[in-house]
């Protein structure tokens, strides 16, 4: 069982860098089309053009049973905290560089581990909480509340990493009931007639060419996040979660290349201990196993 659970492990792990690097490149493409559009219609638009995907990939792939609900009230729970991290990812995309937005929403793993023990049941050590909080410090140097630089749009991304959290635990307890398929289905769908509500406030005409964005976009985030939905299934939710950090990289290459996007020191600075602290919790789980083992 021991090894079973170290090989769950390591799937899960590769799977949330695959879902990361992916989901990164959607980050991208949503910025640039929040640059021409609503956020509210890039929403819409955007899950529609996802819905189509998962729909193709149940007909073709895995069949409909894939999408059957075995708990409603956790689908729809999970539907809400998806709400929320949509909306919030997407707003600070449309205000904020791409890699200082990554950089502040990466410390969603380090509210995992936080909450892992009273929701998820999981052991957390105090050397853990020493590391959850040097990460917490890296998020008040880049965020610097009290500065003269300090700006309130940075906090957007902090509430949403704490919505991300609440999402991955939330999928944590679930995917023993439901499948990966069904479960960002359902999540898609929620979040679709949430924004549905507010199109009357106004959308900007769409051509072929933001069309195929569009359509880009919906499959790079239904493949990203089935890709992570995947990697939360096989691995505990605080040694998996903190690998989404490969995404950094990517981050400063498309903001740099697209925009001209540059972070300052102190993105540099607060992002090298919000990852060193996520570094440090997956050795130390890798040691408790070993010791177990």
């Amino acid at each position: 069982m021991v090894a079973e659970k170290k090989a769950d492990n390591v799937r899960g792990i590769w799977l949330m860098i695959i879902g990361s690097a992916v989901l990164v490149t959607n980050d991208a493409v949503t910025k640039h089309l929040t640059e021409g559009f609503p956020v509210w219609q890039v929403l819409t638009l955007r899950h529609i053009a996802a819905l189509l995907v998962i729909l193709l990939y149940a007909k073709y792939v895995t069949g409909w049973n894939a999408l059957k609900v075995g708990h409603w009230p956790s689908q729809i729970l999970r539907g809400f905290t998806f709400i929320g991290t949509t909306v919030l990812v997407t707003i600070s995309l449309s205000l904020l560089p791409l890699a200082t937005f990554t950089a502040i929403v990466f410390s969603g793993p380090l509210f995992v581990a936080a909450l892992s023990a009273p929701l998820l049941g999981e052991s957390v050590g105090w050397r853990r909480w020493v590391a959850i909080s040097i990460g917490f410090i890296g998020v008040l140097i880049i965020v610097r509340p009290g500065s003269q630089t300090y700006e309130a749009v940075l906090l957007i991304p902090v509430i949403t990493a704490v919505f991300s959290a609440l999402r991955d635990i939330v999928t944590r307890r679930i995917s023993a009931t439901e499948t990966s398929l069904g479960i960002l289905f359902w999540s898609t769908l929620i979040v679709i007639a949430a924004s549905l509500l507010v199109a009357p406030w106004g959308w900007n005409p769409v051509g072929w060419v933001d069309a195929g964005w569009f359509v880009l976009c919906g499959v790079l985030n239904a493949g990203a996040h089935f890709l992570i939905i995947e990697a939360l299934r096989y691995g505990a939710a605080a040694t998996v979660s903190p690998f989404r950090y490969s995404a950094l990289l990517w981050s400063l290459i498309f903001g740099f290349l697209i925009w001209g996007h540059l972070p300052s020191i102190w993105v540099y600075a607060g992002g090298t201990l919000i990852v060193a602290s996520g570094v440090f919790m997956i050795r130390r789980e890798s040691k408790l196993k070993a010791e177990r083992g």
